[in-house]
């Protein structure tokens, strides 16, 4: 969700808005892709932003940040992701991305040989996994021979702003830099072709009249979400709390304790030390 602390003017690619807006560009998303994975990539499809899979009855899914195919039919998923209290979910979310795609490539009763290659890739402004690499790939390898991969054709990817160590090529260290310093200064002394066509596609997102109104529209929106989710947490706790304060007047007025009964009433710490005695929770 977009910050309610920045203008759209303040947003670096980190920020969800503006990176799903410079990655729905096709040729921005396939040229972002080819740098990533170190392949040329001929042609993609319209990336499709905030994508939402639905794989279970209850209609609950998953909400993708950008999601698309190439001319090959290979399907890439890339994330954003801040927050270091995120790293411990990571490797089993990316599990749950993966098959919830494969579960979207392949209809119900469909051959599982139609799945597709795939990527899932996040985009961390944080080290995931702790050893000051910018990019951490993994794919499943046999323990015993690690040369002797599955083929399942499914590959994880973890990109890391802050990382330090000389293991990927000066453009790449430069575009992870961008991510989170998404400035006109910056541009203007990158060094990187890839950073000046990014950028150009951020000055026509942030100047936009029509961008700024959505932006804002989506800030207006998520404040009145999380008000509402207050009021309904509160509402929750009068609910949790008037059920508790039933179970208690039943029991004391079953056992005749109508003093304690009335103290209770008035007296919130004698009231909570009844809900511990009773083991009211």
């Amino acid at each position: 969700m977009p910050s309610t602390t920045k203008t759209i003017q303040q947003l670096n690619l980190e920020d969800d808005f503006l990176f799903a807006k410079v990655m729905s560009d096709k040729e921005v998303c396939r040229k972002v892709l080819e740098k990533i994975l170190g392949v040329s990539i001929r042609e993609v499809s319209v990336p499709a932003t905030q994508k939402t899979i639905n794989t279970l009855y209850d209609g609950k899914g998953i909400r993708l940040d950008v999601y698309l195919n190439d001319d090959e039919g290979t399907v890439y998923n890339v994330e954003m992701e801040r927050g270091k209290h995120k790293r411990a979910i990571l490797p089993k979310r990316s599990r749950y991305y993966q098959g919830n795609i494969d579960l979207d490539i392949i209809s119900a009763g469909e051959d599982y040989r139609k799945l597709k290659k795939s990527f899932v890739i996040f985009i961390c402004t944080f080290d995931p996994f702790g050893d000051r690499r910018h990019l951490y790939t993994f794919e499943n390898r046999c323990v015993e021979n690690p040369s002797l991969t599955l083929g399942d054709e499914t590959t994880k990817i973890f990109l890391n702003t802050k990382g330090n160590m000389h293991d990927v090529d000066p453009e790449m260290q430069e575009f992870l830099s961008y991510v989170e310093n998404t400035t006109d200064d910056f541009a203007a002394q990158a060094r990187s072709p890839l950073i000046k066509e990014i950028h150009k596609k951020v000055i026509e997102v942030k100047e936009s009249k029509e961008m700024e109104v959505e932006y804002m529209t989506l800030l207006q929106r998520d404040r009145e979400n999380i008000e509402l989710g207050r009021e309904e947490g509160r509402e929750e706790g009068r609910e949790e709390g008037s059920n508790h304060m039933a179970s208690l007047i039943k029991i004391l007025l079953s056992e005749n304790r109508t003093d304690e009964l009335n103290r209770a009433l008035e007296d919130p710490d004698f009231r909570n030390r009844l809900f511990e005695e009773y083991d009211i929770l």
